[in-house]
């Protein structure tokens, strides 16, 4: 990652728009895809000089005004522009950042533990896991190891079998990934994961430079998991408030649904496999 995150993501937004997309006629010949700068100058209210200082990095500290500006402009949903203020410093609300220091507390290990039938963790905002209970173990036993999700999707070959729809898991990987890059662009731990994946998977590199942004949303989950099949699952995300940064992630089956009794399977699969393994 270099360090002009602020003039690289509006760059990103604008390739992603066309002129028909906000209403403006199209003129003379494109070289690059997308709006201009210009464009995006008119659009916003705002200098097209001003506009491409920050672009290149040469201006860095937009006002609100300018910024929301730039989100209409862009047309950026609630993910995207909040995403925007903190790249510039100025998100609404940010408190100073301080990093979390990365471990789960034992109350709450023991509510993830009251969990049995459903598979909770704790994960960052760099998509680490950092704790689990016994079935999101189950869950998470085709990959070797379970330890982060970006680097399960994108690098363990378990992933594309995992993930039934892998291309619309692998885009909100990377989402979520950009995410974290707003609220801490200089975590070294963050910097050292995207060399990684953008290194060993061109198919993150190409996501990764599209500058998409989204959080946690609510939608299904499609999982095909080699001990019981299919499994559609809903989840919850919950910030922890004693840490900043992590949340605890609870999946959920319809009850009576063919994808709870798979997880009631796999709970005993998997229990069964922990007992019969030689006790250290």
């Amino acid at each position: 990652m270099d360090g002009n995150h602020l003039g690289d993501f509006l760059r990103a937004r604008r390739a992603a728009l066309r002129p028909e997309d906000v209403g403006m006629a199209s003129y003379g010949a494109r070289r690059v895809a997308g709006l201009r700068r210009e464009e995006v100058a008119v659009l916003a209210g705002v200098n097209a000089d001003y506009y491409t200082r920050l672009e290149q990095g040469r201006e860095r500290n937009p006002s609100g005004q300018v910024l929301d500006a730039l989100s209409r402009a862009l047309r950026l949903d609630a993910d995207a522009r909040a995403h925007l203020y903190r790249l510039a410093g100025t998100a609404p609300d940010d408190r100073p950042f301080t990093r979390a220091a990365e471990r789960v507390g034992p109350a709450l290990r023991q509510l993830m533990d009251g969990y049995p039938h459903t598979p909770a963790f704790v994960m960052n905002r760099t998509l680490d896991i950092l704790a689990t209970n016994a079935l999101a173990d189950a869950l998470y036993s085709p990959f070797e190891p379970a330890d982060n999700l970006a680097r399960m999707t994108f690098l363990d070959p378990a992933g594309r079998r995992f993930y039934t729809d892998w291309d619309r898991a692998a885009q909100a990987t990377v989402a979520n990934l950009r995410q974290a890059v707003g609220f801490d662009p200089d975590n070294p731990r963050l910097a050292e994961l995207v060399r990684t994946l953008t290194g060993q998977s061109t198919d993150f590199a190409r996501l990764w430079e599209a500058h998409t942004v989204r959080g946690k949303t609510q939608e299904a989950k499609h999982f095909l998991h080699p001990d019981v099949g299919p499994l559609a699952l809903t989840y919850q995300a919950f910030d922890i408030r004693d840490a900043p940064g992590q949340q605890l992630v609870i999946y959920h089956a319809e009850p009576g649904s063919p994808s709870a009794q798979a997880l009631d399977l796999l709970g005993s699969i998997h229990a069964t496999r922990r007992q019969s393994e030689p006790q250290r």
